[in-house]
């Protein structure tokens, strides 16, 4: 599968017991929903790879999983790290105002006077919000998105407006 066709929504940690269950980061809010997107692909040196799982349930504040062919802690500690995808039309269509990160991702950024400031690199959850780390080609500047901030998205035309100042 090509990788604009897949949405990340999670990652792979480390190895959940000894008999090949692995636990799970969920990138979707609530983090339960990635139990309702399937099938799952897993991010490989060779590229996105079906490995739906048979086995996902709630574990603490997270997920577990469980993969045919693997059965052991071993097997499992080899799947550490890995990105899980989908594929982009088995996840929901949404409302307005909101956006998959991956859509957000390589936006170019500009303030009120229609100055570019950068490109949106990646996004981060910090609890209360998320926000848009803008890279410039000289460093980053990081820019909460909530509406005092991100004033317009325009997916069609590639850009983030925003109301932000660059420190002097």
């Amino acid at each position: 599968m090509h990788h604009d066709d897949v949405v990340i929504v999670g990652s792979l940690g480390g190895p959940f017991g000894v008999r090949g269950w692995v636990h799970v980061k969920s990138f979707t809010q609530p983090a339960q929903n990635l139990m309702r997107y399937r099938p799952w692909l897993v991010q490989s040196r060779a590229g996105w790879q079906l490995r739906d799982p048979t086995q996902v349930k709630a574990h603490g504040k997270g997920l577990v999983a469980c993969f045919a062919g693997i059965s052991d802690r071993d097997a499992a500690a080899t799947l550490t790290g890995a990105e899980v995808g989908v594929a982009r039309q088995v996840l929901p269509e949404l409302n307005a105002g909101e956006y998959y990160w991956r859509d957000l991702e390589g936006l170019a950024v500009v303030d009120q006077a229609g100055v570019q400031l950068g490109k949106v690199s990646r996004l981060m959850d910090i609890g209360p919000h998320v926000v848009l780390v803008v890279s410039d080609g000289n460093g980053e500047t990081l820019i909460p998105f909530v509406s005092r901030h991100v004033l317009r998205v325009d997916l069609a035309g590639s850009c983030v407006e925003v109301d932000w100042d660059e420190p002097e």
